[in-house]
């Protein structure tokens, strides 16, 4: 870290402007906010570049591109190959990459602040509940404070506790994968949301023996009905045994042998309860969840939280609190590491480069799913449209079909894409699809429909043949 930033101050070290968190948005901000001038010092307690770097995004990236390979490693005899029987797969060799590859980004980050001249503390915050005029925040011992101060702490996976669900804590989060050292023989992954969807996926593929717990009947339900109904098809279809309407009730331990017995209670709506029991389980996934990471003694501070402990904030990111602001997982609101970056530095244009009205639209945000296959959505689901709209105004167009691939294989996979436009003039008010190549063929897409772009301007298109993207412009 570079030479002392502060100015002189009775009370604590003062710099313009203090950021709890080095992740995602923390960094993008400061960063930012340095190229107008400003003295900026940013803290973290761990290593650069937050979740997404760390335990998120990029090593989960990295796990998908080897399960994409596991995945065509079957179809090669379908396209004339000749693969070798017992071809076999090193959890240890992409591991080990991987790991270099995260410290290799944390060192760019650092090196990317110093050259912003961004002060780095290295240390855990606290608020002390001093205010001079805006709070003060206490590392190791040194005080310091600033007239804006930036909540970018993150967020983290919850896990149940042994009271709830007795052995819980013989389980991991996704943390925990990111540190496995082999591929589990056998898995059970707990949860319906994406990162129970990837993890589940990448195992599976990867070889290991894999099992998914859902409480209802399908997974990813607060996607487009078409994506839920789908994914719920291809993670069956991939091999993947899909518990539904069940929940984990006991997990015990073996000590001798590390292997976990787990029992799963499956309690269908109207069906009788049953228990399953499965044994040999060398890896337990909790994917149930993630909280903010709200332990800076925010109470002391008095900033306002939702009853799920998310920091509270207005649409130009303002806490309750004069001068303190949040931006990303701590928030609550879109969960992901560009809406992050995006809501930092236009926070940071805001309070810094005069541009007063800046804020972030968390409106049409494109995401991406990297189940097997992808999933590629922005904007309304049709039911929040049509809740939105009413029937009347809402008008859909949908495909699905298999993709050119798949002719030549045995294993088949689906593509599905739904367009949700609202009449009269068929503004295309979401966009939903899953199948090979949707990770990457969103993004265009979503530039088109935040500039408003209607049915008849897609049709407008031409077509690229042979191509799964062109049914988006030639939906009937």
């Amino acid at each position: 870290s570079n030479q002392s930033p502060c100015k002189n101050h009775h009370l604590a070290c003062y710099v313009d402007y203090l950021v709890i968190g080095g992740g995602s948005g923390g960094i993008a901000s400061a960063r930012r906010a340095t190229e107008f001038g400003i003295n900026a010092l940013l803290i973290e307690h761990g290593p650069l570049g937050g979740t997404c770097v760390n335990v998120g995004c990029v090593p989960k990236k990295v796990m998908f591109n080897a399960a994409m390979h596991a995945e065509m490693l079957h179809d090669h005899k379908d396209y004339g190959f000749n693969v070798p029987a017992g071809t076999t797969f090193d959890w240890s060799v992409i591991k080990k990459k991987r790991d270099a590859y995260i410290k290799r980004l944390n060192g760019i980050y650092a090196a990317n602040l110093n050259k912003a001249n961004v002060t780095t503390v290295l240390g855990h915050a606290t608020f002390t509940g001093e205010k001079n005029p805006t709070p003060i925040v206490e590392v190791g011992g040194e005080k310091y404070t600033a007239p804006h101060i930036l909540i970018a702490t993150g967020g983290y996976p919850v896990i149940p506790s042994d009271d709830d669900i007795p052995g819980a804590s013989n389980g991991i989060t996704s943390d925990g994968f990111f540190e496995l050292e082999d591929l589990p023989k056998k898995t059970v992954v707990v949860g319906a949301g994406y990162i129970a969807v990837e993890l589940a996926g990448i195992l599976n593929a990867l070889g290991s023996e894999t099992r998914l717990v859902i409480r209802r009947h399908q997974a990813l339900r607060a996607f487009d009905s078409m994506i839920s109904e789908n994914v719920t098809n291809e993670i069956e279809a991939s091999g993947i045994t899909l518990d539904k309407f069940s929940q984990v009730t006991n997990i015990v331990k073996d000590a001798t042998s590390g292997k976990m017995t787990i029992t799963i209670q499956c309690s269908p709506s109207g069906g009788r309860s049953k228990s399953t029991v499965v044994d040999n389980v060398d890896c337990l996934i909790w994917a149930i969840g993630r909280k903010p990471n709200t332990n800076i003694n925010i109470d002391k501070v008095g900033i306002n939280l939702d009853n799920r402990g998310n920091v509270v904030v207005d649409k130009f990111q303002n806490t309750n609190v004069e001068g303190v602001y949040a931006v990303g997982d701590v928030q609550g609101k879109a969960l992901l590491t560009p809406v992050a970056i995006a809501a930092g530095r236009k926070l940071a244009h805001r309070l810094f480069d005069g541009k007063t009205d800046w804020h972030l639209d968390y409106n049409n945000i494109p995401t991406v799913v990297f189940s097997h296959p992808p999933i590629g959505t922005i904007g309304y689901t049709e039911a929040e449209a049509r809740t939105l709209h009413g029937d009347d105004k809402i008008k859909t167009y949908s495909a699905s079909f298999s993709p050119m691939y798949h002719a030549m294989t045995k294993r088949k996979t689906k593509v599905v894409m739904k367009l949700v436009c609202l009449l009269p003039e068929e503004k295309v008010i979401g966009l939903h699809m899953q199948g090979l190549g949707c990770d990457e063929m969103l993004q265009g897409f979503g530039v088109a429909i935040k500039m408003g772009a209607t049915k008849a301007q897609f049709d407008d298109c031409v077509a690229i043949h042979p191509t799964s993207s062109e049914e988006l412009v030639t939906l009937r």
